[in-house]
């Protein structure tokens, strides 16, 4: 493998987007020579992988038709990240000079929203990226040893994007090469992609929204599930864990600031009525395993409430809500609070999820008669 990773940074600053000798040499080097040797670690790989290592897919590209100023090579879950533009794999650069080999950890530029994959803005992808490495961070403690900038010196738009989509990485001098030991250094990618996985299986990634709306797109098409997503959706008991353990953080939070708290989600579309000095305010309560609080899914009555009663409504975001499970019966841990008193629902977007398409009764009747 030293020898192929070298002759690929050779080749480097001969970059051309056409297809010259130089070109077809570093595409065989990279679609087959370093496929091939990655393929030979798949048992490692696959267990430093752990669950998320039975599909294990290895693939590299140099570019489809014009060449690419950044050539790769991935391996990841099949699953969890179908294709380049889905999910996160760990992948290995070229410095465009050649003067460095990259082993990296990162994602692709577009992500479900709307029950289908929309491309990421920079911003987004930004997000994401900053959220696989508080997942690695959370699981390690660090980011050493995928610690250094990732820089690749690329010019054009596509491979700058690259750039931006890696979360963590290990830049390995070209001098360096033939004394790292590339079987260890794969493996240990692999091991902080198996968490970024584990956490996005239970939808840590997503929004409570985007959760709640693959969960309806797949109620309403089962077999035209999102891919990388087959195995996520909490089921009713899990969900009912995580909005207990949403309403009792709330609560505590409320009587924290010195509110009196009255439970009313029985019998009302707020969950708590909660009162200070005199002054009673109508509290909406979300919570979700998510780490990010910008997305929630509304009710019609809930949102016609914080409509018609602004500045006397507040709203509650419960999130990073981990769930445990023992003999089928699960419980909540955990949780952030976000408090938004006096909450403008007008101050955020909305869009529908989904709608409820009803026949007339006249027609039904024509249907029966």
């Amino acid at each position: 493998m030293h020898e192929t990773l070298e002759r690929i940074c050779q080749l480097q600053p001969q970059y051309s987007a056409e297809n010259t000798p130089a070109m077809q040499e570093r595409g065989r080097l990279v679609r087959s020579d370093l496929k091939i040797e990655l393929d030979g670690l798949r048992p490692r790989l696959a267990a430093a992988l752990a669950p998320f290592g039975s599909d294990l897919l290895v693939e590299g590209s140099d570019g489809i038709g014009r060449k690419t100023e950044l050539p790769w090579v991935r391996f990841c879950s099949r699953n969890m990240s179908p294709n380049p533009t889905e999910g996160f794999y760990c992948v290995t650069h070229f410095s465009t000079d050649g003067s460095a080999v990259h082993v990296t950890v990162g994602c692709g530029s577009s992500r479900f929203h709307k029950g289908s994959s929309v491309p990421l803005p920079d911003h987004e992808l930004d997000v994401q990226t900053d959220w696989a490495r508080r997942v690695v961070i959370e699981q390690f403690g660090t980011l050493v040893p995928f610690d250094d900038p990732a820089d690749f010196g690329a010019r054009r738009p596509l491979p700058i994007s690259f750039q931006r989509a890696t979360a963590i990485s290990r830049r390995i001098a070209y001098s360096d090469i033939r004394t790292t030991d590339f079987d260890e250094l794969f493996d240990q990618a692999a091991q902080r992609l198996r968490p970024i996985y584990a956490a996005q299986s239970i939808g840590r990634d997503l929004t409570d929204a985007d959760q709640r709306e693959l969960e309806i797109a797949a109620a309403l098409s089962p077999l035209d599930r999102p891919a990388g997503r087959q195995g996520y959706g909490l089921s009713a008991a899990a969900r009912r864990a995580v909005e207990k353990r949403a309403m009792e953080v709330a609560s505590q939070f409320l009587r924290s600031k010195g509110y009196a708290v009255r439970d009313t989600s029985a019998s009302y579309s707020f969950d708590f009525e909660a009162t200070l000095s005199g002054k009673p305010i109508k509290v909406e309560v979300k919570g979700t395993t998510s780490d990010r609080a910008d997305g929630i899914l509304m009710t019609t009555n809930e949102v016609e409430l914080h409509r018609s009663e602004k500045g006397g409504t507040a709203l509650i975001i419960v999130s990073s809500i981990r769930l445990s499970e023992q003999n089928g019966v699960y419980s909540g841990s955990g949780g952030n609070v976000e408090w938004l008193l006096g909450w403008d629902i007008d101050g955020w977007v909305h869009e529908p999820t989904a709608f409820r398409v009803t026949r007339p009764p006249l027609t039904r009747r024509l249907l029966t008669s």
